[in-house]
């Protein structure tokens, strides 16, 4: 071989733009392919021809990801203080928390990624290649740059191929650009060099399939410098982050800065009137230890879990535990188009017949079940009819697609657009009918874009039967011109409205014909068909749901900007006026190009790295933003975006590896559901957040209340410790199965920057946080001043504060309804971690060990009983709180009133 130095890709504007010769020279190659020899070398050259991957954390890497949290380093700092204190035990429970925060988030990471990896195919993709000159069968892993390739129908391209020879190939590059219809490829056509990767005809990209036809290609680019690699690259860039971890890291420093300044206040007091210092240090431990909510790492963690498992039952996978609440966060949803909102699969859903009548096909795909009716109430006249079924069974002649029917399922093969006829044709005939006689096929011109049109012609007794299809103004030019005008506005009437727009025409010829071209005139017109993707049948209603919710839905796809703009209306997303395309886009600057993407509803005919653009402008003016997407042109967005969705089903490797949940049944619909059950898990994080930061308020008023009016401390930090960690912890675990609120999807989303602990939060959290705290000083004075020691005191008022904690969290079930609107049964978990905690604080009474640590000893019933009456109280200002929350804003309370009753 020569000595030439042999890149792994040549320039992008070389590979289209250079004669067959000149690309298999500079690749260093020959039409026979490369010798065993050769390509072994380059292998070991070149490496592998796969995509990057990112690598695993690993488990360490997992269980260390878990303490990246600024509420994770406050509590570490307080285990820290506590153990440089000499109090060993505080220590050891702050850590023994964290560790089971740790282990419950590692496993549910871990266990998202393996449903992840169970939707990669394990086949390897195999590919027919020339090496020495003989055809063999090869992993496509293999490959290297100047292997020559063999594509065949059914396959997918395992390189970035430079075509040698092709004949009526076609591909499917959608994985790639975004475009549902197929490529007509030629090794003869030549570029300029800066066509788009959609307009070079004479290359086939890794990962288009091959649905027609046959070629011979060179390999030119393999692994990252394919074009699927370039985009792959992409994915380096900004990582947002999700929306519940950026108002966890604001609410987390305000909680830090709370604790630091109460605790110098009340520390400086405490030495101020006299107190040592190893008494000073202690008392700030405690105040420490009460104002860090300790259980709320795990609290938020398990939330999360349950909501991903209540995702995982509506179809949706997990990957990333932060993104479950940050779908419901999101105020945009940038979606694809094709595979997203359609289902990618063309369908004759419009035929206007030569008098003017038109109909509409119901169904869409491969689905034989839809209705065709005429549009209108005429009920359409016989000649309308019968041009309908001629037009049908013309289409299906002259066609090449493969469709089986196997115990009701229907399978086929081709051209899309000769696939939608066959489907129309088996609707008319009715699917347990067999297909007609077509006669024997005598000639066929095959499709081309130069050409226009596809043409058959089969016997018919003893003549002939020509079937022609193809585009209108080039099948009607070989019909009779006085339904020309009428016909062709007819055409541009449904292309206007986003169709596809087939010709059909046919006429009998007197004898068989080998050549068919000069039969090409005279047809007889039978009509136009009107091809389109069609919507998923749930994607109205989720729209309609999104938009309901406050939720945006904006278009983002690499379609051309009338069939974009034509699925919108459809979906009632946008005007004409708000379709933004790629090269307008491209032509933009700030700050107009900021403002345009405001603005815009529909981005079509958009490049990958617009897309990135589009996100973050969209991130930039304010927005969270969640992107859902397929293929392998969408995975830079998804990974951009606050929240990536991918599809499981048809998404590429690429696409999933970037996102952050996976939509298994690649329904639209089930992003409704997400966005459902992240608004839930929202809540339930906030009812969480109540629960623990109106304890840890009780708790941090008895001990600033005892400094101030100079009484020894009411709770030790042991004693604070086990109401944090085990009484509520078992308690506010139980708030995570809450069900959603009724109004979760009648309300607009959160305000970007609207934090976790905003005004409805702090008046709650405040009022009855104070009222527990002033009550259980005044229970604890009260008993030392009736002449109780301190450590019987404390008993009492641990067990008061115990008995607050079970009455409090049925107030925090919802932040607006009242408890006695919400039926227990709606989360039996509830009543249970209640009955837990007063079973491990009686247990903790009444064992040796236990009670000698916690400081605590069995009560009497009148106690017992006095102690319970005192925690109720708490309901009636929970109460009094909701209520005036409902008449500050009257519209919500009456929305969350009718919907509980």
């Amino acid at each position: 071989m020569r000595a030439t130095p042999l890149p792994r890709a040549e320039a992008a504007p070389a590979r289209h733009a250079r004669p067959t010769t000149e690309a298999l020279d500079r690749l260093q190659s020959e039409p026979g392919g490369l010798s065993g020899a050769e390509a072994a070398g380059r292998l070991a050259r070149f490496g592998p021809n796969t995509l990057p991957e990112r690598g695993g954390q690993g488990l360490l890497g997992v269980v260390l990801g878990q303490f990246r949290s600024p509420l994770i380093y406050v509590l570490l700092a307080a285990a820290v203080v506590s153990a440089a204190l000499g109090h060993g035990r505080d220590a050891v429970f702050i850590a023994v928390i964290l560790l089971i925060n740790a282990a419950i988030g590692a496993l549910q990471e871990s266990r998202a990624e393996r449903s992840a990896a169970a939707l990669k195919a394990s086949l390897k993709l195999m590919a027919l290649v020339l090496r020495d000159g003989a055809r063999r069968t090869a992993e496509a892993d293999d490959l290297v740059p100047g292997d020559v390739v063999l594509l065949e129908s059914g396959m997918a391209a395992p390189a970035d191929l430079r075509l040698l020879s092709a004949h009526q190939l076609r591909v499917d590059e959608s994985l790639l650009t975004g475009e549902s219809a197929l490529v007509e490829k030629s090794a003869d056509w030549l570029g300029t060099g800066d066509e788009t990767v959609g307009d070079r005809r004479n290359m086939v990209f890794a990962g288009s399939a091959v649905l027609a036809g046959r070629g011979v290609g060179v390999v030119c680019a393999t692994g990252e410098a394919t074009q699927i690699g370039q985009v792959a690259g992409l994915l380096s860039g900004r990582d947002a982050p999700p929306p519940l971890l950026v108002r966890m890291e604001v609410f987390s420093r305000r909680i830090a800065l709370a604790i630091l300044a109460l605790v110098l206040a009340l520390g400086l007091l405490h030495l101020a009137r006299g107190a040592g210092l190893a008494e000073v240090f202690l008392t700030a431990t405690a105040l420490a230890v009460s104002a860090i909510p300790e259980g709320l790492p795990v609290a938020i963690t398990v939330a999360l879990a349950v909501a991903s498992l209540r995702m995982s039952r509506r179809n949706v996978v997990v990957r990333r535990l932060p993104a479950v609440e940050g779908l419901g966060s999101c105020t945009v949803i940038a979606s694809d188009k094709t595979g997203t909102l359609t289902i990618n699969r063309l369908t004759v859903t419009r035929i206007v017949t030569p008098d003017g009548t038109g109909f509409t096909a119901g169904g869409e795909g491969l689905g034989l079940e839809g209705a065709i009716e005429p549009i209108g109430e005429a009920a359409g006249s016989a000649a309308a009819w019968d041009s309908l079924r001629r037009l049908a069974q013309a289409a299906a002649r002259a066609n090449e697609a493969v469709m089986k029917f196997d115990d009701g399922a229907v399978e086929a093969s081709g051209d899309p657009v000769d696939v939608a006829f066959k489907v129309l044709e088996a609707k008319l005939r009715g699917a347990a009918l067999p297909p007609g006689d077509t006669g024997e096929l005598i000639s066929r011109i095959p499709y081309e874009p130069e050409r226009g049109f596809r043409a058959a012609a089969h016997r018919c007794g003893e003549g002939a039967r020509l079937s022609v299809k193809g585009a209108p103004e080039r099948i009607l030019a070989m019909c009779p011109p006085e339904m020309r005008a009428e016909a062709l506005a007819a055409a541009e009437a449904l292309a206007a409205e986003g169709y596809r727009v087939i010709a059909v025409a046919e006429r009998m010829l007197g004898r068989p014909e080998d050549r068919l071209e000069p039969a090409l005139e005279g047809l007889e017109f039978l009509g136009l068909a009107g091809l389109i993707d069609p919507l998923r049948p749930e994607a109205f209603e989720a729209v309609a749901l999104c938009r309901s919710a406050g939720v945006e839905v904006r278009m983002v796809t690499g379609d051309h900007p009338a069939t974009a703009s034509a699925i919108a209306r459809r979906l009632g997303m946008a005007a004409p006026e708000e379709v933004l395309t790629g090269r307008e886009l491209a032509a933009l600057t700030e700050p107009a190009l900021s403002k345009r993407i405001s603005e815009a509803r529909i981005f079509a005919r958009v490049e990958p790295a617009q897309k990135t653009l589009i996100v973050q402008a969209l991130q930039d003016a304010g927005h969270f933003v969640a992107v859902t997407g397929d293929g392998v042109n969408d995975a830079p967005a998804l990974k951009t975006a606050h929240v990536g969705v991918a599809m499981g089903a048809s998404g590429s490797d690429v696409a999933r590896g970037a996102a952050d949940l996976i939509l298994v049944d690649d329904n639209f619909a089930s992003i409704v559901a997400g966005v459902e059950e992240g608004r839930a898990a929202y809540d339930n994080i906030r009812k969480i957040i109540w629960m623990l930061i109106s304890t840890a308020i009780a708790e941090v008023a008895l001990v600033a209340l005892a400094l101030l009016f100079d009484l020894p401390i009411p709770l030790t930090a042991v004693q604070i410790l086990w109401l944090n960690l085990v009484t509520n912890g078992v308690q506010d675990i139980a708030l995570a199965f809450e069900r959603r609120e009724p109004d979760a999807m009648a309300r607009p989303p959160r305000p970007p920057g609207q934090p976790i602990f905003d005004r409805r939060m702090i008046g709650q959290c405040a009022t009855n946080g104070l009222y527990a705290g002033v009550l259980g000083f005044g229970l604890f004075a009260a008993l030392l001043f009736q002449g109780w020691t301190e450590a019987e005191a404390r008993n009492l008022t641990l067990l008061f504060m115990v008995f607050f904690e079970n009455v409090h969290v049925l107030n925090c079930r919802s932040e607006t309804r009242s408890l006695f609107r919400i039926p227990l049964r709606a989360n039996p978990w509830v009543l249970t971690a209640v009955a837990a905690a007063q079973a491990l604080h009686v247990a903790a009474m009444y064992m040796p060990g236990v009670r000698g640590v916690l400081g605590v000893a069995p009560v009497a019933p009148a106690e017992w009983l006095m102690a319970l009456s005192l925690a109720a109280s708490v309901v009636l200002v929970a109460e009094a709180h909701k209520a005036v929350a409902r008449r500050i804003d009257p519209h919500q309370g009456a929305a969350v009133l009718a919907r509980s009753g």
